[in-house]
C-alpha cells in the first residue's frame, strides 16, 4: 500500500506540472503572435533601407560612410550577445552562448574581445569566463525603438572613438515557432558593397547623395540593432511555446504510464486481499 501511495503522489505532482507547462505554452503563444507581427512588419522596411543605403553608397566615390565605415586593423572586438531574461525555452539561450564562445575562441583567437550582453541568461554564463562591459537586461522591459536607439548610439560611440575596431551581433533569427536560426552579423564597421549589382536609376537627389547617405547610416544602424532584438524576442517566445508543448506532452505520457502501473498494483493488491479472505473462509469451514 505504501508503494501505491508513492505512485499516487507522483501522479498528482506530474498533473500539477502539466498545468504549469500548459499555461506557460498558452501565454507564450499569445505573446508570440504580437512579436511575430512586429518583426514581420519591420523586415521589409529594414531591408529596403539597407538596399537604398547600399545603392547610394555604390554610386559615390571614396569613403562616404564617414567614421562608421572606417576599416581598421582589428585589435579589439566587441561581441553583442542577445539572449533572454528568462529560461524554460529549450536550446534558445544555449545556442547563442555556444556561438558566442565559438566566435571568441575561433574567429577572434589572439584578439582582445569584450562582450556586451542583452539578456540575463547570457550575462550569467558568459560573465564567468569573459569580460562583460555592460549588461542591458532592461531592454526587454520596454522594447521600443527609442530605447534600443540609445543602446545603438552607445555602440556607435564605442566604435567611432576607437575603443573597438569591430562590433558583432549574435542573436536568434525568428523563422517559425519551432525554428530559430543563429545569426552572426557585423554591426560596425559598415560592410562595403560587394559587386556591381546596384540598380542605376535616373533620380535627382535633394539634398545631395553624400548628405543622404550620412543621414541614413545612423538610422540604418539603429534599425539593424532593433530588428536583431525584435527577432530574438519573437524567437524566444516561439522556442518557449515549443518547449512547453513538448514538456506537456512528455508529462502526459509519463502520467499515463504511472496510471497504468498504479492500476496494475491496485488490482494486484485487491486480488491478494480476496485470496486471503477466501483462504480464511475455507480454513474456518474445514
Amino acid at each position: 500500500m505504501a508503494n501505491l501511495k508513492e505512485i499516487r503522489n507522483r501522479i498528482t505532482s506530474i498533473g500539477s506540472t502539466m498545468q504549469i507547462t500548459s499555461a506557460m505554452k498558452m501565454v507564450s503563444a499569445a505573446k508570440l503572435k504580437k512579436a511575430q507581427d512586429a518583426i514581420t512588419a519591420m523586415r521589409p522596411y529594414s531591408s529596403k533601407l539597407t538596399e537604398l543605403l547600399q545603392s547610394l553608397s555604390a554610386t559615390l566615390d571614396g569613403n562616404v560612410g564617414g567614421a562608421y565605415s572606417e576599416q581598421r586593423e582589428v585589435n579589439k572586438v566587441l561581441v553583442v550577445s542577445i539572449t533572454s531574461n528568462r529560461g524554460l525555452c529549450g536550446g534558445f539561450n544555449s545556442s547563442i552562448i555556444k556561438q558566442t564562445v565559438r566566435t571568441i575562441e575561433d574567429t577572434y583567437q589572439g584578439v582582445d574581445v569584450d562582450v556586451l550582453t542583452i539578456g540575463k541568461k547570457g550575462n550569467d554564463i558568459l560573465g564567468k569566463e569573459y569580460t562583460i562591459i555592460d549588461n542591458r537586461n532592461d531592454v526587454f522591459d520596454d522594447l521600443t525603438f527609442d530605447n534600443v536607439a540609445v543602446l545603438a548610439e552607445q555602440l556607435m560611440e564605442l566604435f567611432t572613438n576607437g575603443t573597438y575596431d569591430k562590433i558583432e551581433l549574435i542573436y536568434n533569427r525568428f523563422k517559425n515557432a519551432a525554428t530559430q536560426i543563429v545569426q552572426v552579423e557585423q554591426f560596425l564597421p559598415i560592410k562595403p558593397v560587394e559587386g556591381d549589382d546596384t540598380v542605376n536609376l535616373d533620380y535627382i537627389f535633394e539634398p545631395s547623395k553624400e548628405e543622404i547617405v550620412l543621414e541614413l547610416i545612423p538610422k540604418s544602424l539603429k534599425t539593424q540593432l532593433y530588428k536583431a532584438i525584435r527577432d530574438s524576442f519573437a524567437a524566444e517566445h516561439g522556442a518557449r511555446m515549443t518547449a512547453m508543448h513538448k514538456a506537456t506532452d512528455n508529462a502526459k505520457e509519463l502520467r499515463d504510464e504511472l496510471l497504468l502501473t498504479y492500476n496494475k498494483a491496485r488490482q494486484a493488491a485487491i486480488t491478494n486481499e480476496i485470496l486471503e479472505i477466501v483462504g480464511g473462509a475455507e480454513a474456518l469451514n474445514n
